[in-house]
């Protein structure tokens, strides 16, 4: 499916018409005569709108009928993995040549949102395989790296990232998984907490230190199959995003060839730390996902539910909440899709990626507590679904960097800024 969007893209051209005249014209422009202009960060090529329609259709048509019973059975539905394979989803960014539809980055936040509106926990699965295991191996794999793993990945094996530990969490670096040398092998021992996908992964990306004196410059990144002898030692039973699998691994004695390091010995610890940047614009685009279905769920209910001979949702307390919720729905999808662009752009984004996490975390909370209350006792019941948003919406404050640090990295650019 996006092979076939990126094949149809067409280059649009700057028009020399605009001029003076254009400037104070009152008359839309059209969408060709945008190039080279300031435009809205609700302005989206042709390719990212056909990706859009495409990814909806998906989420409707294949995830809608089956969230439920994976929420309930805290499983994902292989026909859904599968699913997302064959439209091309699951290599966003990667380059044609190795399995991919080579599209923005922006066409990956406008996907993970898209599905997360129906379900972020398939969301969250389409996020980490793309902004973190695929970003790493684009960014910093060799060349026969690339080759070998990145059509798998696209094609048919999901990726996990391992980082997390017992005693790392938001002090990510300090783990104590170890890598020691063993001829052309590394032998590491050690386990990892809270990792996605990791139930259904066949290709990891592990971080281990192989000296820890060096602290975290000892830091290295290993890629891993399951069939090396990857051990899931818990899968864990979670408040929300259930069908999302979120284990404890183990690894003893897991020998890895020389050839699957990534990005260089010691490379690890800046590996992450720029990749985790990335991944933040992921969760933010989730989280803003999860808050406009659970408000599309809701807010429809309240003008058909009569009360006192009017529809619910045109009492004024109940109208001003709905308004705040588009309002606050509309500044997470800003600070994303700006994010995104700077990202896009190849200039800092550090501090607006976390700014964009933070807040469409907040938003997501805030929109889906609101939308059970909207409903009432039917927002109440799982039937609807609204309740699972709510659910679901609690983990943004905590993984790829809780809230706290989110504020704190915004507040030491401001530090640096006015001090």
């Amino acid at each position: 499916m996006l092979s076939t969007v990126a094949r149809s893209t067409k280059v649009l051209r700057t028009r020399s018409i605009l001029g003076a005249a254009r400037a104070l014209s009152t008359t839309p422009c059209r969408r060709e005569e945008l190039v080279g202009i300031p435009r809205s960060l609700n302005t989206f090529s042709d390719e990212e709108i056909m990706l859009r329609d495409a990814v909806r259709r998906f989420a409707s048509d294949v995830v809608a009928p089956r969230v439920r019973e994976m929420d309930e059975n805290e499983s994902m539905d292989p026909a859904v993995i599968q699913g997302l394979f064959d439209q091309g989803l699951m290599g966003i960014e990667t380059s044609p040549d190795q399995g991919g539809s080579g599209s923005s980055f922006t066409s990956a936040i406008i996907a993970i949102e898209e599905l997360a509106k129906v379900d972020p926990s398939v969301s969250v699965l389409c996020d980490v395989h793309n902004t973190l295991v695929n970003t790493v191996l684009r960014k910093y794999g060799t060349v026969d790296q690339q080759q070998k793993w990145l059509p798998l990945l696209s094609e048919s094996k999901l990726g996990s990232f391992c980082l997390s530990e017992t005693s790392s969490g938001s002090d990510a670096f300090a783990l104590k998984t170890r890598a020691t040398k063993d001829g052309n092998d590394w032998i590491i021992n050690g386990s990892k907490m809270w990792i996605t996908n990791s139930y259904e992964a066949g290709i990891f990306l592990i971080f281990a230190n192989i000296d820890p004196s060096k602290g975290y410059k000892g830091i290295t990144c290993f890629l891993a199959t399951k069939d090396m002898g990857i051990k899931i030692a818990k899968k864990e039973q979670k408040l929300g995003i259930r069908a999302s699998s979120t284990c404890t691994l183990d690894f003893d004695d897991l020998k890895i060839p020389e050839d699957n390091i990534i990005g260089g010995v010691g490379k690890g610890y800046k590996i992450a730390i720029e990749i985790l940047n990335e991944g933040r614009i992921g969760i933010a685009a989730q989280m803003l996902g999860l808050a406009q279905g659970a408000f599309d769920k809701a807010v429809p209910y309240t003008y058909q539910r009569q009360q006192f001979g009017q529809p619910v949702g045109t009492f004024q307390g109940m109208a001003f909440q709905i308004a705040q919720a588009a309002i606050d729905l509309e500044s997470a999808r800003l600070l994303t899709y700006n994010a995104a662009r700077l990202k896009e752009e190849g200039v800092s984004f550090t501090k607006e990626a976390a700014m964009a996490k933070y807040w469409s975390s907040v938003v997501a909370q805030r929109v889906a507590g609101s939308a059970i209350e909207w409903a009432g006792g039917v927002g109440f019941t799982r039937e609807t679904g609204i309740e699972k948003y709510w659910r679901d919406s609690k983990i943004g404050a905590i993984y790829e960097g809780t809230s706290n640090i989110q504020l704190q990295t915004i507040a030491k650019f401001i530090q640096k800024d006015y001090s």
